[in-house]
């Protein structure tokens, strides 16, 4: 049996808005880039191009201004949401305090001092890898690691493309199982979930991705020159080994990323001339590096309660239904196949994986109540499918730096991403071929559990 529609007319009218902001904000970039503009993308800033979206929000909403002004307050203070952005205040502070107490370079020299020459291109990506899980951020791992992989690349004589899609794919890998990424705060927090068990659920379907582009990365090295890195100060990696250890072992996330920047901090003033006394200016500066996430998943649950209340969200997760349900497939692999769709095709429009997972997390966490999803299973796979389309779109802000890192075409760079390709057939295959059990109630209903 369907759900049925939901008052089409008024709910079609919500999700006006939310095409504005994408058309807006996709089109300015397709049109920069046309106009040979550098990060043609990032020239109009996401929470800043969501403005005139919740001005016609607020139009079509019809009610008194007080009213629909009361209606914005009430999204942007989502309990998830504040929640969310404080964890990225935190998660930025660590960031910044590990990156001014030498933790970057430690990271990145520890990881090099172990890779022979031999190893280049497996090496690289679990260094790239490992980086991003202990950073939480694609993009600083990929700002970290891209001169030293230029030069390592001219050493070896390596394909840059090549190179750079190695680097990429680390990234993608590791922060889509960081305990402190955007994405993995995003997912979880949407969908209820707790963060060591999204990265349990993660690393059942991510693991066998990485170890098949492992396998072709080994096919893919060749002999090359003797790599030169500066010397290790191993100190400076322990802060990003315990928050990851203690994530796992489910400490909760504002008392692991504390800890994290007391360590990182401690470790600094012991161990590298950190002088304590710039931390307060090294915590703001974190602070102020996620001021646009920050602000954007604020306006973007605003906008989001606008299309709530006017049944937009129960008007695309009917419609989801109804295709899910066409396909015929056992269990509700098709409702976990329509969450992973969300996600991946929201990230192709707005090429910022994160606010795609603000996005559609709403629509997929109905979507998962409705049909016996776990929390941790459709937060992994919102996670993941954004991953899979950020790591794939050349006008992504990853795709984008790499290009200008070696000289390349954003194109070629992502021509490249061999582990979000293979990351997206091995997690589709996983859904389809997951084990299911179905159990009838006397009412008829059925019940779905996941082996």
């Amino acid at each position: 049996m369907t759900t049925p529609l939901l008052t089409p007319v008024g709910a079609k009218r919500s999700l006006l808005p939310l095409l504005f902001f994408v058309v807006l904000f996709l089109g300015t970039g397709l049109y920069l880039q046309s106009q040979g503009v550098e990060y043609a993308f990032y020239q109009l800033p996401g929470h800043v191009a969501i403005i005139p979206a919740l001005m016609l929000a607020i139009y079509l909403h019809r009610a008194p201004l007080t009213q629909s002004i009361d209606v914005m307050i009430t999204g942007a203070s989502n309990h998830n949401i504040i929640t969310m952005c404080i964890i990225y205040l935190l998660a930025g502070a660590f960031a910044s305090v590990a990156t001014a107490t030498g933790g970057v370079d430690a990271a990145v020299n520890a990881g090099l001092s172990l890779v022979s020459a031999d190893w280049l291109l497996p090496g690289l990506f679990i260094i790239a890898a490992v980086i991003a899980t202990a950073m939480g951020t694609s993009m600083g791992t990929i700002a970290a690691l891209a001169p030293i992989a230029v030069s390592l690349a001219t050493q070896a004589d390596l394909e840059p493309a090549l190179v750079a899609g190695v680097l990429l794919s680390g990234a993608m890998f590791g922060d889509n199982l960081s305990m402190i990424s955007d994405t993995t705060i995003a997912s979880t927090r949407t969908q209820g979930a707790k963060m060591s068990d999204k990265f349990k659920e993660n690393i059942k379907i991510a693991l066998p991705a990485a170890l098949i582009t492992l396998v072709l990365y080994i096919f893919l090295s060749s002999d090359g020159a003797v790599i030169t890195h500066q010397a290790v100060n191993w100190s400076g990696v322990l802060p990003y080994a315990a928050i990851l250890i203690l994530a796992i072992m489910g400490l909760n996330v504002f008392v692991v990323l504390l800890l994290g920047v007391i360590l990182a901090a401690g470790q600094g003033t012991l161990f590298a001339d950190y002088n304590i006394g710039n931390l307060g200016q090294d915590i703001a500066t974190g602070f102020s590096n996620v001021q646009e996430i920050f602000i954007l998943a604020m306006l973007v649950s605003a906008l989001s309660e606008f299309i709530k209340q006017q049944g937009g969200l129960q008007w695309i997760a009917s419609h989801i239904q109804l295709v899910a349900n066409s396909l015929k497939l056992a269990g509700n692999k098709a409702q976990q196949l329509a969450i992973a769709a969300l996600a991946f095709s929201s990230n192709l429009c707005i090429a910022n994986n994160t606010v795609a997972i603000v996005l559609t997390g709403d629509i997929s966490k109905t979507l998962a109540k409705q049909h016996h999803i776990s929390p941790k299973r459709s937060a992994s796979l919102l996670d993941i499918f954004a991953c899979v389309s950020q790591g794939l779109v050349p006008y992504g802000a990853q795709a984008l730096l790499l290009g200008a890192s070696f000289g390349l075409t954003p194109w070629q760079v992502v021509s490249q991403s061999y582990y979000c390709m293979i990351l997206f057939v091995v997690a589709v295959t996983i859904i389809l071929l997951r084990k299911s059990t179905h159990t009838s109630t006397p009412a008829g209903h059925i019940i779905t559990s996941h082996a």
